[in-house]
């Protein structure tokens, strides 16, 4: 009789990478940056995470079911970094994705990844074409209203509380609750650089202000007046 020999359970490995570039074109990579900066400044604080061309596992013990959005946004879970999103570890799927589409990529943009996200339950689908190569107006947005994904023809984007705007080849975003832009990386940095324009011109001016108060107060002591504290 041969004996049985218990066998060691098969380690699933579910890669974090397959070498792809993040984007076809300079001005698709400064789009999705966009995207992502202002997202996760905008959602900072929350239990949600942004995360960008990253392999998304829909299926477990299937490490060939993936897909790699542009950008995802996903709610009610712990933030920080991940090397790849698990649905069933993490117990969420993406509230919204965002693809940055092209010519090359229409096809799969448009019915493959669509067909999907509206299988697995994903809230919203944007597609933006920064160089205006298919989608008339750049911007196309598709909203979940029970299993059938419509058309979103409002601009806005329920989930995330915001009006979606293209100017030129980047996506804005705009808050309902008060109209205040999201502002992207270069931006920020603008805003900075003329907030401490701001500070330093205050910091000269009360400078100013004191050595005038200094040279009234001697003048007043030549004078022989002690100028009140």
């Amino acid at each position: 009789m041969t004996a049985y020999v218990p066998t060691e359970p098969t380690t699933i490995i579910y890669p974090s990478s397959d070498g792809e570039p993040l984007a076809e074109t300079s001005i698709h990579v400064d789009a999705i940056i966009a995207i992502i900066t202002a997202l996760r400044l905008y959602l900072e604080g929350q239990q949600a995470i942004v995360l960008s061309n990253q392999f998304f596992y829909f299926a477990e013990g299937f490490p060939r079911l993936r897909v790699a959005p542009d950008v995802m946004v996903i709610f009610d879970v712990v933030p920080g970094p991940r090397d790849n999103y698990k649905a069933w570890e993490e117990g969420q799927v993406p509230a919204v994705i965002f693809e940055i589409t092209s010519e090359g990529t229409r096809e799969q943009d448009k019915v493959h990844k669509k067909t999907l996200y509206e299988q697995m339950g994903v809230r919203e689908y944007w597609l933006f074409d920064p160089k205006g190569e298919w989608i008339e107006g750049q911007l196309q947005g598709y909203r979940l209203r029970g299993e059938i994904y419509e058309s979103i023809i409002d601009g806005r984007s329920e989930p995330l509380a915001l009006r979606l705007q293209v100017e030129a080849q980047l996506l804005n975003f705009y808050r309902e609750d008060t109209g205040e832009k999201l502002l992207v990386s270069e931006e920020l940095a603008q805003a900075l650089k003329q907030e401490r324009q701001r500070a330093e011109q205050e910091r000269q001016r009360a400078e100013q202000e004191r050595q005038r108060a200094e040279r009234l107060a001697a003048q007043l002591r030549a004078a022989g007046i002690e100028p009140e504290e």
